[in-house]
């Protein structure tokens, strides 16, 4: 329905260029929304994605062939950058777990510690902009008529949905946000898949971090800025429950879809960017508590 009335209000939606378009544009909100959708399972919540991609995407950016120079480590920079998000998440999911502090308030606060990082990192130079046009151009190219970002985060969509039903990991997480006392009842170690999950949000917020700034083609703190409010809406379009054990990441993609093709759309209606943002946040809003009324009685503590 969205698809015939933006195609209305402009052909050029239709077009099989504008649908590549949103193909690429879905693909840091979807890979993202993996990690962020194992989390909410849990009945917690990520909140660092943009500082971990900050910190993930300047140090993909000064270890690839950039204007600043410096060590040129080709596919190991994709590594490093992933090891970055992989250490903030392992610390967030650490004293979450451990230290008992609610995970709205670590995450958040390594929100910061990951801008505070990417803003050491970035300095006072000039900007690190990537110089290997293979590399700059990897994002948009398309493979199969696709753009490889999208395949990249297909392949992560794949995975995501395939840990929560075929493995063990996946049936912990489900349990663990259905009832965390019976959880630990039944000799599950908690705190141990917690982490561990918060470990799998970081490295795909790190992934994320080093394609968005692929995509920019340039170094930037902020290179992850917006992105939390589309995937945590997505999240919770998708039918995830806040409160836990219900949902999956194959519905968080669908909600991802669905928020990119209306943001999309409403740029080419000629919709100014200030009822962009109303609407993005009324969606958000609306679909909070759409999800959470018949949860309410489950969310009596925050998590």
């Amino acid at each position: 329905m969205l698809g015939i009335t933006f195609t209305i209000l402009n052909p050029r939606f239709g077009t099989l260029t504008n649908l590549q378009n949103i193909l690429d544009q879905s693909a840091l909100p979807l890979i993202i929304g993996v990690g962020a959708t194992l989390v909410i399972l849990l009945g917690s919540i990520d909140l660092s994605v943009e500082g971990v991609m900050g910190a993930s995407g300047m140090t993909f950016v000064l270890l690839s062939a950039n204007s600043r120079g410096g060590p040129d480590l080709g596919i190991l920079a994709f590594v490093a950058a992933i090891a970055v998000g992989t250490a903030l998440g392992a610390v967030s999911g650490t004293i979450y777990t451990k230290v008992k502090v609610p995970s709205f308030i670590v995450t958040l606060g390594m929100w910061f510690v990951g801008l505070g990082i990417a803003t050491i990192l970035f300095g006072t130079e000039t900007i690190p902009s990537l110089t290997n046009d293979e590399l700059s151009t990897w994002s948009s190219q398309l493979t199969f008529g696709l753009p490889n970002a999208f395949l990249l985060a297909a392949v992560v969509v794949i995975g995501g949905a395939a840990l929560l039903r075929f493995t063990r990991l996946g049936r912990v997480i489900l349990s663990i946000g259905n009832n965390e006392l019976i959880a630990r009842g039944n000799g599950v170690s908690v705190d141990r898949f917690k982490i561990f999950v918060f470990i799998i949000a970081g490295a795909l917020s790190g992934l994320a971090g080093a394609i968005a700034s692929i995509q920019l083609g340039s170094g930037s703190a902020t290179v992850g800025v917006g992105l939390l409010f589309v995937t945590i809406p997505a999240v919770v379009i998708g039918g995830t429950s806040l409160g836990g054990g219900k949902g999956g990441v194959l519905r968080t993609a669908l909600g991802v879809i669905l928020l990119t093709v209306l943001n999309n759309g409403l740029i080419l209606a000629g919709v100014s960017p200030n009822y962009q943002s109303a609407v993005s946040g009324a969606i958000l809003v609306a679909a909070i508590v759409a999800a959470a009324w018949s949860q309410r009685d489950r969310l009596r503590i925050a998590k």
